[in-house]
């Protein structure tokens, strides 16, 4: 193909080309992953309480990430005076986990040893939902790595033991997470108005080491206080519900809560956190494109992880 005179290759704007995510390279074999960063795709929704649609998480988190597909140069801020996610980073797309439809736990599992194959690559895990369910299975490739702390960005507590026989569903998975050895703590932050959890949820979660804060709670913090609730030197998994937005910004999900945060009070706690833990894993849950047919809420969702991701390279240089 023809580079049309362009000396240093095609131009590859962002709507030309297959929408991995931030148009990275594609590695099919998991077996084979050599990168700093790797991104998996868990396009399971069945853990749904009321609206459906997070399947098509990935797909509109992918292609909404080819706005910044910035190329070698990286993303120059000029108000950090860093540019961030330079060609030195290596970040790859492997695809989507298999779903199989109906059944959670080995749809989870599928899920589990895509984590799992990306830590031994010893690459930085980040998991596109998918409901939050997804969550339950990322903090299982985590056994046996030594001890971890979950920063939950959310609406919703997600700490319901069981309701109905089911204990894998997407208001289960801190639940599921506390009860692990290996978690030595939650701090979870946007919690707020009417939730799907009773009181009895909120007891259980204090007493399993659980610190929460609603979105005016955090707000009133600032980001520095509320990075520093994080017990120091911890390694930390941040597991981000895009309801813990403002749906007027992100309509997109499919449990909104009015009252949630805007984009700055997230990026900052974000940027606060990166610079003072080790972030060992990141998911992103519950965006549901079709209810944004402005597809401003899978952009947000991009941005959040494009710059989360630049934060932590910058503090955790490749090499």
């Amino acid at each position: 193909m023809s580079d049309h005179g362009y000396e240093n290759g095609r131009l590859n704007l962002p709507f030309v080309g297959i929408s991995t995510f931030a148009k990275r390279p594609y590695v099919q074999d998991w077996d084979t992953i050599n990168a700093d960063v790797a991104i998996l795709g868990a396009p399971y929704d069945f853990g749904t309480q009321w609206r459906s649609g997070a399947r098509f998480g990935p797909r509109a988190v992918r292609e909404a990430s080819t706005l910044f597909s910035f190329g070698h140069a990286g993303a120059y801020d000029h108000e950090d005076d860093v540019t961030y996610l330079p060609g030195n980073v290596r970040m790859v797309d492997i695809g989507d986990a298999d779903i199989i439809h109906t059944d959670t736990l080995n749809s989870h599992a599928n899920i589990e040893a895509g984590v799992r194959a990306i830590l031994n690559a010893n690459a930085l895990p980040v998991t596109i939902g998918g409901d939050h369910s997804i969550n339950i299975p990322c903090i299982n490739a985590f056994e046996g790595r030594g001890d971890i702390h979950i920063l939950q960005i959310d609406a919703h507590l997600d700490f319901v033991d069981e309701r109905h026989g089911v204990r894998f569903g997407h208001g289960n998975p801190m639940r599921r997470a506390a009860e692990k050895p290996y978690v030595s703590g939650l701090t979870q932050v946007g919690i707020r108005n009417v939730s799907s959890t009773a009181k009895e949820g909120y007891v259980d979660a204090r007493k399993m080491g659980s610190d929460i804060l609603s979105v005016r709670q955090t707000r009133a913090l600032g980001p520095k206080q509320t990075a520093a609730r994080i017990p120091a030197k911890s390694k930390v998994y941040i597991t981000i519900d895009i309801d813990a937005f403002c749906p007027s910004i992100a309509p997109g999900t499919g449990t909104p809560s009015h009252g949630g945060f805007l984009y700055y009070d997230v990026l900052e706690l974000l940027q606060e956190v990166t610079k003072n833990h080790q972030i060992v894993g990141i998911d992103l849950v519950e965006v549901a494109p079709d209810y944004d047919h402005s597809g401003s809420t899978a952009i947000l969702a991009a941005q959040v992880l494009l710059n989360l991701l630049g934060f932590i390279c910058h503090q955790n240089p490749p090499g």
